[in-house]
């Protein structure tokens, strides 16, 4: 590896064969074997896999210089961490931070603007471009140049306000904090239609919603949330008792042979529940 790096062609860590027949910047330097290493008149080049080094072996004269038909270009992009931006400052990211590759693939259309994240900053030309995520960071690495040059249009999306939910009305606040999960509650309820024994329907399906948004509860602990999902399934058998019993129950007599082996138990079960009505929390 040594001698590779010290003897690299003129593509240094590039691979030629992309740059040739794509225009495309592959990057090989992650790359810690030879095994896609081609060697030849004393330099070795590095290809981005087993297809471009094929090629390569194939006809190598075409792709390097003089035949080459892409030189590899003086400005070459890279990838800035949260901590260089800090350091570049005042140096503001180009295309007002919004993302450049998003833009062009989406057809330079409105809805294609997209803000970048500063978890994916590129610099290419002495400029700052933020990407939507890591994706388009690697289509930007790749052909710099296809994203740099290009404007942005005259009507710009709003800018996002940052906002204190505690500061909204109650419904906005309901809405951005628990509407989500108390929809998912709710469906569940209506499609489960709960019914405990001895504890009219209204408390049942209070009780349902109760033990659904604690055991879906994305702020609480993983113990807590298994905690409440198997008394939310507790709950769940305990109201299909009535169901139960109603379907295997008649008035006339059975002995214990003609019942379901498990109708005794469950009979005992609903039973007991009529000294505790409501499940403890």
């Amino acid at each position: 590896p040594n001698e590779c790096s010290s003897r690299l062609g003129e593509f240094s860590h590039y691979c030629p064969v992309s740059l040739a027949t794509r225009y495309e910047l592959i990057d090989c330097s992650e790359e810690s074997t030879l095994k896609y290493t081609a060697e030849y008149r004393a330099r070795y080049y590095k290809m981005a896999g087993q297809t471009e080094l094929d090629l390569f072996l194939e006809n190598a004269e075409k792709f390097v210089a003089p035949a080459a038909p892409n030189r590899l270009p003086e400005n070459l992009p890279r990838c800035v961490s949260k901590a260089e931006v800090k350091q570049m400052f005042p140096k503001e990211l180009s295309f007002r931070g919004y993302c450049p590759v998003t833009y062009v693939l989406g057809n330079k259309r409105y809805e294609a603007l997209t803000p970048g994240s500063k978890d994916h900053v590129a610099l290419f030309a002495d400029e700052l471009f933020s990407m939507r995520d890591e994706t388009s960071l690697e289509v930007f690495l790749r052909q710099p140049w296809r994203f740099s040059e290009i404007s942005l249009p005259a009507k710009l999306p709003p800018a996002k306000i940052s906002q204190d939910v505690n500061t909204l009305p109650m419904l906005g606040y309901m809405e951005q904090s628990v509407a989500k999960a108390l929809i998912e509650a709710m469906t569940s309820c209506s499609d489960f239609k709960p019914k405990y024994p001895y504890v009219n329907a209204h408390k049942s399906a209070l009780l349902y919603v109760a033990y659904h948004l604690k055991a879906h509860n994305p702020k609480a602990t993983e113990y807590s949330r298994e905690k409440y999902r198997k008394k939310l399934e507790k709950y769940k058998q305990h109201c299909q008792l009535i169901k139960y019993l109603g379907d295997n129950m008649n008035r006339r007599y059975r002995p214990d042979s003609e019942r379901p082996i498990d109708f005794n138990y469950k009979m005992d079960e609903f039973l007991a529940l009529k000294n505790h009505p409501l499940p403890s929390s």
